[in-house]
């Protein structure tokens, strides 16, 4: 069965937008899981653009198992880390530019940074998973370092325009899946994925988590939370049928 992990990062941008006390991250999680997600996943950026710190430790308390903190490698958020001790933490680029995540992480560029990052957090008993392009040379580095899983980046994938080139997407995904695979590495996909373009991302064998939030918040303020997750958790039920 594929794991669905909720990013409840645009309820936080929601209320950043007027620094007020709602939406709440915390009872989007708690819909989130009634809806069936099987984890939560926030991203504590440098800038603090939309989850803070107290969120994170309010929904540690909150979320019983499969926290996700997605997180860059740099001292002062692995310090949070390290004492808050989510189930997970996914290692990831991030420049205070950009919108949202933007590929993958140059885990060859950023060796030293990264496998110090990984073995503090290891220290802490944090399963460690890098996001990184679907690229066999950032894989077999990824592994080298010691991360439990990698999550491939699927943006390219998302964007991409026309059955051609689409095709051509999931091919890359599905090499890079089977070569994660046959190193030992746990396989989990996110970046653009919504309710139209999810199915043939489930069938790729060896896929075992996928972390979706954009297309679920979005639908949620038509739907309401619990809704819009159980609509997307039905998607990925039916397409590994």
């Amino acid at each position: 069965m594929i794991r669905l992990g909720v990013n409840i990062d645009h309820v936080a941008t929601v209320r950043q937008a007027r620094r007020a006390k709602e939406p709440d991250p915390t009872s989007a999680a708690v819909l989130a899981l009634l809806g069936g997600a099987d984890g939560i996943t926030i991203h504590l950026r440098e800038d603090r653009r939309h989850i803070q710190d107290r969120d994170v430790h309010i929904l540690r308390q909150t979320v019983p198992t499969g926290l996700n903190l997605e997180m860059a490698a740099v001292d002062e958020i692995i310090d949070i880390a390290c004492t808050v001790r989510p189930d997970q933490v996914t290692l990831v680029p991030e420049r205070r530019e950009e919108l949202t995540t933007e590929g993958g992480l140059d885990v060859l560029g950023q060796h030293e940074a990264v496998f110090n990052a990984i073995k503090r957090l290891q220290r802490a008993d944090i399963a460690v998973a890098l996001f990184i392009d679907p690229n066999q040379s950032q894989i077999d580095a990824a592994k080298r370092l010691g991360a439990t899983a990698v999550e491939l980046q699927t943006a390219t994938y998302s964007e991409s325009v026309g059955a051609a080139s689409v095709d051509r997407q999931l091919k890359v995904l599905e090499k890079a899946t089977a070569h994660a695979k046959s190193l030992g590495l746990h396989v989990h996909m996110g970046h653009g994925l919504n309710y139209q373009n999810v199915i043939p991302i489930v069938r790729i064998p060896g896929v075992e988590e996928l972390n979706i939030g954009h297309s679920i918040v979005s639908r949620a303020i038509f739907t309401g939370f619990e809704r819009a997750v159980r609509e997307m958790k039905t998607l990925l039920q039916s397409g590994r049928a």
